[in-house]
């Protein structure tokens, strides 16, 4: 399987950033730790961070073209805004699991939208880094890729 793992705003200052909800590891360690975890599975997978919605936005549509079979998606704050990340994993079909390493439902309340969700095919939030490793193997487990 080939899985593309996008991450959404600010999440490449991972350690950094609001350690207290977030965590201290990197973006690197986030990185690894998945790569480990597609080495294990049998997977390829390839990453993509962006600060920028239409740069997100083009990432799940070359997704399309570069034939990946599954998509990991942290939206990080375009989780609550867009839509038109919404409308791209709709027109791709590509098999997509929305992940937050926080669970948004516990904070504000503007966090409680999600957009995206209603093209995922599921949402795994509030289990810190390693929600990504479930996100991977619910994606290999189903193993058919996009229709």
């Amino acid at each position: 399987m080939k899985i593309l793992v996008i991450n959404g705003p600010n999440m490449n200052m991972l350690g950094i950033r609001q350690p207290e909800i977030y965590g201290h590891a990197t973006y690197e360690d986030l990185k690894s730790m998945i790569a480990d975890e597609a080495e294990r599975l049998g997977a390829e997978v390839s990453f993509f961070q962006s600060n920028h919605e239409g740069a997100l936005v083009d990432a799940i549509q070359q997704a399309y073209f570069d034939h990946v079979d599954g998509i990991v998606i942290n939206p990080a704050a375009y989780t609550h805004t867009s839509v038109a990340l919404l409308d791209a994993v709709k027109a791709v079909g590509i098999p997509t699991v929305e992940v937050h390493v926080s669970d948004p439902d516990s904070r504000e309340d503007f966090r409680h939208v999600s957009y995206i969700r209603a093209a995922c095919i599921a949402t795994i939030r509030g289990h810190g880094l390693p929600g990504y490793l479930e996100a991977l193997r619910l994606l290999c487990e189903r193993g058919e890729g996009r229709g």
